[in-house]
């Protein structure tokens, strides 16, 4: 459990507190512990990267625009330059996720505009897609829960916001599998074949459908953003746009998946909390946040220094990668009291789930709003429901924290 007060040998990489390793895949936070008590800021030389592990220095990182992303950026043998490949003509074709200024803020821009006010149109049809399929769930005895409700709920609503065919929901979700492996420095061969086949699935998608909205506009974001380029309010060309569409459906289904799973979890891993959100439904919003706080979906992100410069009290190298534990710093005890205990009914300074600065995550107001909303309906539905007896298998993607399934008993 994620309380364990265990105290580990001091990892010696970043890779020892990564899924890539059992013990930190079931449960990194004591690793995490020992590293911000004892190396809050480690040169991990094998990785060629900075690994920092306290809130102070990760929020500061994070929020400050000077950093780049781009892997091409980063220097040579380390995990961030490990994304792309050098011969790839391609190298440079990329979303927001890794873009820099100015192109970031162009493209990001008009982007967000359009996908919030896509969110806030429909965010009854959201609510009612979420309360559909907890209804449709098994009204009794033992069944998984990311297969009934976090796997479907995700999808299903980022496909219908922007507009794609929801037939091919099996589809959307195994390319977005196969894409995110592209963040993933350590894929075997067989997994980047895997990543270019869902891109290429999905490139060829995206290029019919923008299409066919040219063609005839409907009521979604994909109509949207064909229709801004076409009046020049986004200056964005069409490779950018499918490439950021594509974005959406990836990062709009897997993270949240992970969130409604995560937050079940420990729901039922911590009664009290359950009982304190079913008889004050108003707490709602604080729960989310504390999930977010305790287990985050993505526990690392990155930076990359465009200059030599001192970072966290060290100084470092321009193209140096810095490593940023969100994990990490949402558990440190020089911000959060009590930080290893999951309690909803305590307002927390705000933790760095979703990242910050100019890249803070773009779906964060998505999440929060298909998170809140399962937790409510779901507790409301099954008052009693409880963990089966299992062995719980953690995904095994690195720098993200997520269940493969969840056995309850309804």
């Amino acid at each position: 459990m994620a309380d364990d007060q265990r105290t580990p040998p001091l990892p010696q990489s970043i890779i020892d507190v990564t899924a890539f390793v059992p013990d930190a895949r079931t449960d990194p936070h004591p690793k995490l512990k020992a590293l911000r008590d004892n190396c809050p800021v480690m040169r991990d030389e094998m990785a060629k990267t900075w690994f920092l592990t306290g809130y102070a220095d990760i929020r500061e990182t994070v929020n400050d625009r000077s950093f780049v992303r781009h892997p091409l950026n980063s220097e040579d043998g380390s995990l961030s330059r490990r994304l792309v490949d050098d011969d790839d003509p391609d190298a440079r074709r990329t979303s927001i996720l890794f873009l820099d200024d100015p192109d970031h803020a162009r493209i990001r821009q008009p982007l967000a505009k359009a996908f919030y006010a896509r969110i806030n149109k429909m965010k009854p049809e959201i609510e009612a897609i979420i309360d559909d399929t907890i209804a449709a769930a098994p009204a009794e005895g033992a069944f998984d829960l990311m297969e009934a409700i976090a796997v479907p709920i995700p999808v299903l609503v980022i496909a219908r916001i922007l507009g794609v065919d929801e037939s091919r929901l099996a589809d959307f979700r195994q390319w977005s599998e196969d894409v995110i492996l592209g963040l993933n420095p350590m894929r075997t061969e067989a997994e980047t074949a895997r990543l270019i086949s869902g891109a290429e699935a999905l490139d060829a998608y995206f290029t019919e459908l923008m299409t066919a909205r040219r063609a005839d506009p409907r009521d979604d974001l994909i109509s949207d953003m064909v229709q801004m380029l076409a009046s020049g309010e986004a200056d964005m060309s069409d490779d950018e746009l499918r490439l950021n569409l594509q974005a959406l459906l990836v990062g709009g289904n897997l993270t949240t998946t992970d969130l409604i799973g995560n937050g079940v979890w420990l729901f039922l891993t911590h009664p009290d909390q359950m009982a304190a959100l079913r008889a004050n439904p108003g707490l709602g919003g604080q729960a989310v946040e504390e999930v977010l706080r305790y287990e985050a979906p993505v526990s690392a992100t990155s930076r990359i220094l465009a200059e030599d410069r001192q970072v966290a009290g060290c100084p470092m190298k321009a193209r140096q990668v810095v490593f940023c534990s969100l994990a990490s710093a949402n558990r440190d005890a020089a911000t959060f009291d009590a930080p290893d205990a999951f309690d909803i009914t305590v307002k927390r300074p705000s933790h760095v789930a979703f990242g910050g600065g100019p890249h803070i995550c773009i779906g964060a107001p998505l999440a929060r709003i298909e998170a809140r909303r399962v937790y409510q309906k779901l507790f409301e539905r099954y008052p009693d429901m409880r963990l089966a007896e299992q062995d719980l298998v953690w995904r095994a993607l690195p720098f993200f924290r997520g269940l493969e399934t969840l056995v309850v008993e309804a």
